[in-house]
């Protein structure tokens, strides 16, 4: 079958493993993987130099994008086309901390009419649920949100409140009811000590939002799924010590999954200067055994994916208080360094680039439903990444695409560049037009 355009690489992760192919597209879709030296006729042949690997392009389910109201943050032209540098074609955006948040359905439209003309890369919408809004969820689900989400906590912003207990139950009653995905984040805030807190000290920072928040609200997490016989995910996992509870509850058949995120994997509280409130984020970044454990987790499956969190902010916000953790904005903006800083800590611990596809692409698109994306197979989006996996660069924040240069990365050596990011077949550049599409739940 003729092709408009094959791509020849004599490695590629496809289905699971590396392996030499031709990836045939035509239009916007792939619709041959053959032999390398067995490509259809095409009208045009790119072909991977011997230093490059073809990935499918990353999923990110898990981004702040902040627009409209807090553009000033990050907004969908600046985090979409860092997500394309970074080899992310496929990206969810939090219904928090724009204003207004994604709510209600005029608010999600507001949000569509925004994004609309400026995005790089394809972009969806999680709904959110706050104490006001189960009217809402329903009629959400229905313009096409992927789910839900809710904080089980103060947010951080008060246009976007958090569920207590009981309001958490009848929003998992509702997401169940009408086959909702509800994600949440999950901390206790009973078990938040803010008198632990002490100034640009990390350690009190860290004994402030103890791993015993996180496993308590893990716990209510797993308790009301199974209650409502709904499904649920737990965000950016940081407590290490709440992998037992969730391999037990999906060995008890429920629907329960888990992401952690690059900078859980990459850093560690022992080696956090004080004051450098640039790694404040919450959860936060705990030991270095705990994030061992998390590889290990990573390995054994009882995590199932890894997202951005890409969480920006000012430069004031981030430097508020002259680095006090308790008055700096907390999150990390690293949407176009998630490949790169995962893949470098995966090849020191013996993974493939196969496991990161796995963890970076196909499972998060597996679980939001987008299965013609995060795979290089007939049929699915020609969403491809040029990959250099052994060539190191140096993070500059000053190069890097999110609308504030500020980085947890700065200075930091990583491997894997991506040269070359397609986007249903074309590539991804500066000087073209946007040419992302707006997605909705169920629909391609």
């Amino acid at each position: 079958m003729a092709a408009d355009l094959v791509i020849r690489a004599r490695r590629a992760v496809v289905g699971g493993e590396e392996q030499p192919v031709a990836v045939g597209v035509t239009g916007e879709r792939i619709t041959s993987v053959s032999e390398y030296d067995d490509p259809p006729v095409a009208d045009r042949t790119v072909t991977l130099d011997d230093d490059e690997v073809l990935l499918p392009g990353l999923v990110d389910t898990h981004v702040h994008v902040n627009e409209p109201g807090r553009t000033e943050w990050e907004g969908f032209a600046t985090a979409t086309i860092a997500a394309a540098a970074g080899g992310v074609t496929t990206i969810l955006d939090m219904p928090l901390n724009a204003v207004p948040p994604t709510t209600t359905v005029v608010n999600l439209e507001q949000k569509r009419a925004v994004a609309e003309g400026q995005v790089r890369v394809d972009v969806g919408f999680w709904g959110g649920a706050v104490p006001d809004n189960l009217a809402d969820l329903a009629p959400l689900h229905e313009a096409g949100v992927f789910g839900f989400k809710c904080f089980l906590i103060d947010s951080g912003v008060e246009e976007f409140p958090h569920l207590e207990p009981d309001a958490f139950a009848a929003a998992m009653t509702q997401t169940s009811r009408i086959g909702a995905l509800m994600i949440v984040h999950a901390e206790d805030g009973g078990l938040i000590d803010e008198a632990a807190l002490d100034g640009a000290h990390y350690a009190g920072f860290l004994a402030s939002r103890p791993r015993a928040a996180e496993d308590s609200a893990i716990r209510l997490v797993i308790e009301q799924t199974a209650a409502s016989g709904g499904r649920a995910h737990v965000v950016h996992l940081s407590s290490s010590d709440a992998v037992p509870a969730l391999h037990a509850a999906r060995a008890a058949g429920i629907d329960v999954s888990v992401e952690t995120c690059p900078h859980y994997l990459t850093f560690d509280a022992e080696h956090i200067a004080d004051g450098a409130t640039d790694l404040k984020c919450c959860p936060p970044i705990r030991e270095a055994d705990n994030r061992e454990a998390l590889w290990a987790a990573l390995a054994a499956g009882d995590i199932d994916l890894i997202v951005s969190d890409h969480s920006p902010c000012t430069p004031e916000l981030k430097q508020r208080g002259d680095g006090d953790f308790g008055q700096a904005w907390g999150g990390i903006a690293s949407i176009q360094l998630g490949l790169p800083s995962v893949w470098t800590g995966a090849r020191a611990r013996g993974h493939s680039l196969s496991d990161v596809v796995r963890w970076m692409a196909t499972a998060p698109a597996d679980r939001v439903g987008l299965a013609h994306k995060g795979r290089i197979e007939v049929g699915a989006d020609a969403d491809l990444v040029r990959l250099a996996p052994d060539e190191e660069f140096v993070v500059d924040p000053a190069k890097l695409h999110h609308r504030n240069p500020i980085s947890a990365y700065a200075g930091r050596r990583l491997a894997g560049v991506v040269r070359e990011t397609w986007l249903r077949g074309t590539p991804v550049t500066e000087e073209d037009a946007p040419r992302g599409q707006l997605l909705t739940r169920g629909v391609r």
